[in-house]
């Protein structure tokens, strides 16, 4: 199964969030306006985090010295995050 490319799936977040906001915006609704723009970062860094997850698990196990557990996959993952 194909995964959908980072960049198709953070575009189709900003078109949700786009209409909703468009909408709010046309009823003149700032408190509304206000509510999506901070829902919109929340959500966007989610997904880039959850995103950063599916590439950590999906690297081909040929690119590295073994496939390893899940558990090991997870403290690389932990690694990674304790660096940034």
């Amino acid at each position: 199964m194909a995964m959908r490319s980072r960049d198709q799936i953070l575009a189709n977040l900003e078109t949700i969030y786009r209409e909703s906001f468009d909408r709010a915006k046309a009823t003149e609704d700032p408190n509304r306006m206000a509510d999506l723009d901070c829902a919109y970062v929340r959500d966007q860094l989610t997904m880039e985090i959850l995103l950063d997850i599916r590439d950590l698990f999906s690297v081909a196990p040929a690119a590295t010295k073994s496939s390893g557990t899940a558990l090991e996959k997870l403290e690389a993952l932990r690694r990674l995050t304790k660096l940034r």
